[in-house]
């Protein structure tokens, strides 16, 4: 099963990218994690944030496989403790079907975009910078998945 982080944004700290990496090479044994970075779309005086909106949504879907799991990252979606996280995460495994996460640009996801996700989840109900988002996704799947494995990472 792959797990692919697809973002709005192609200009990420270094810090993040590295951060990011790191949980992917740790998952690389058994998870296959990985980012796609779309661009933004135009933003600026004169254009509406609707427009730029679409441009993205266009973009992230057209990452997307038809049989994809999709997750949209979204601050209204559900919130998951680690053990509903762990419990979610052995269902996909389950089912196999790799699983696409979409992180939206300055102005979230689109309506469009929500839409075509299996599954809406949110991080936190705070306002996190998707540079950070991104590093506390890749962090939480890959404790989801060692909870799975039998390691005590999370403690209860």
């Amino acid at each position: 099963m792959r797990l692919r982080v697809i973002a709005v944004g192609t200009r990420t700290p270094a810090w993040a990218g590295q951060a990011f990496g790191d949980y992917a090479r740790r998952l690389s044994g058994t998870l296959k994690m990985e980012l796609r970075e779309v661009p933004a779309g135009p933003r600026g005086a004169g254009r509406a944030v609707s427009k730029a909106m679409r441009v993205e949504r266009e973009r992230l879907l057209a990452e997307l496989r038809e049989e994809d799991f999709v997750v949209a990252l979204d601050g209204k979606g559900r919130e998951l403790s680690t053990r509903e996280l762990v419990d979610w995460l052995a269902a996909r495994l389950r089912e196999g079907r790799d699983v696409a996460f979409l992180i939206g640009g300055p102005d979230g996801l689109d309506a469009g975009a929500l839409e075509r996700s299996d599954f809406r989840w949110s991080l936190s109900r705070l306002t996190l910078p998707h540079a950070l988002a991104r590093v506390v996704l890749a962090e939480q799947l890959y404790r989801a998945h060692t909870v799975l494995r039998g390691h005590p990472y999370h403690r209860e």
